[in-house]
């Protein structure tokens, strides 16, 4: 009776001193700067439409808690640095006090579970209506050219965009520089610029939209100043170890193409040497789009190499290709959308290798506060 006793024990001892199973790559930590994460599964920035009058909810303290996990990076939706910067309804903003109180809550709700926090701050240029502008004013763009009447916004057709004014841009400069400012007192870690899927920033950089002749049109070099300019201005203001970019120069969303995305790109990751970013965010070039995946080429093996800063990348990963982006060193940190949005403990779910919920893509848009948002049920 006692030598099986001590067997037993034995044999639990033996199994509490074996080595765990090693961590899938994905789940492996990872420095970023100065933040320490457990894991390298990101929350993307994700338009969801349900900051009722461009200010952020109380909902919304539940549904960014949720996905937050320990020493996890969760990137807030796309949030507006001024009236001007509006194209959708019900997308939150950061350019008044009001704004800032609100978000408040919701930035301390993810802190409280461990998470690091980053606001995405954007305008949207032409992809927008005049509806949405202060004083029904058009559109600002880097062109006056109309993106084509099938892409609309919940039905609404866009509005033709007014070319910014040479002596116009620094106060759109400034409106990223305030909003970052505002990001950092509402408790934000830092700030990811939204340099892709289109908007203004974007409108600038790609050559088949904007058709300027003064210093920010013609030479890829003037294309880029804009967007240069806005990453200058937010490192002056909040330190470049809180400040990030996306970037997407194979994307084609809102017909804002260009004619040699991988030269735009491997000159935006090395021009952005210079101002010491934290991490340079890019969209997969296989995401063209914006829709399903689809086979292509191209790569972002030369942006990757090319940058020295932390790399993230994005664009209808699933766990195992994640995992390869990881162990292949194509990136440092890949970041989930929709897969997120169904299942706000993802990073969970990859370490058990569990069944993940189905997201639904009729709601995730809608205004309802629970519905398609914080519905969506957990593992256990």
């Amino acid at each position: 009776m006692e030598s099986k006793m001590k067997l037993k024990v034995k044999r639990l001892i033996d199994k509490m001193a074996a080595p765990a199973e090693d961590p899938i790559p994905l789940l492996t930590p990872y420095k970023m700067g100065k933040f320490n994460l457990s894991h390298r599964v990101v929350l993307a920035p994700l338009t969801r439409q349900r900051s009722y009058g461009n200010v952020p909810q109380p909902h919304a303290v539940l549904y960014y808690s949720q996905r937050a996990s320990n020493g996890g990076l969760l990137i807030a939706e796309a949030t507006g640095v001024s009236d001007t910067a509006q194209g959708y309804p019900r997308t939150p903003g950061i350019w008044t006090k009001h704004q800032v109180q609100a978000w408040k809550p919701v930035v301390d709700a993810v802190h409280a579970k461990g998470g690091i926090f980053f606001c995405q701050i954007w305008h949207v240029g032409r992809v927008s209506n005049s509806g949405y502008q202060p004083n029904g004013q058009a559109p600002i763009s880097s062109t006056d050219k109309l993106v084509s009447q099938g892409n609309t916004n919940e039905g609404v057709e866009f509005t033709p965009p007014r070319p910014l004014r040479t002596d116009e841009i620094p106060h759109v400069v400034n409106d990223f520089r305030f909003a970052a400012r505002n990001a950092i007192e509402a408790g934000f870690d830092g700030v990811e610029i939204h340099g892709a899927g289109g908007y203004l920033l974007e409108q600038f950089m790609k050559d088949k939209v904007n058709d300027r002749t003064d210093e920010y049109g013609g030479s890829l070099e003037n294309r880029c100043r804009f967007a240069l300019e806005v990453v200058e201005a937010v490192v002056d203001e909040i330190g470049a170890g809180r400040v990030g970019i996306r970037l997407s120069p194979f994307g084609e969303y809102y017909e804002c193409q260009d004619s040699n995305p991988e030269q735009l790109g491997l000159y935006m990751v090395k021009a952005l040497h210079k101002y010491g970013l934290l991490f340079c965010h890019m969209v997969e070039p296989r995401m063209e789009t914006g829709g399903e995946n689809f086979e292509c080429t191209e790569s972002l093996l030369p942006m990757r190499k090319a940058f020295n800063g932390t790399f993230i990348t994005a664009g209808g990963y699933e766990r195992d290709n994640g995992n390869d982006a990881i162990a292949e060193n194509r990136a440092d940190l890949v970041a989930y959308g929709r897969l997120f949005l169904a299942n706000p403990d993802l990073p969970k779910r990859f370490a058990l290798h569990a069944p993940l919920n189905n997201y639904n893509i009729e709601t995730f848009c809608i205004p309802d506060p629970v519905l398609g948002y914080t519905d969506y049920p957990f593992l256990e």
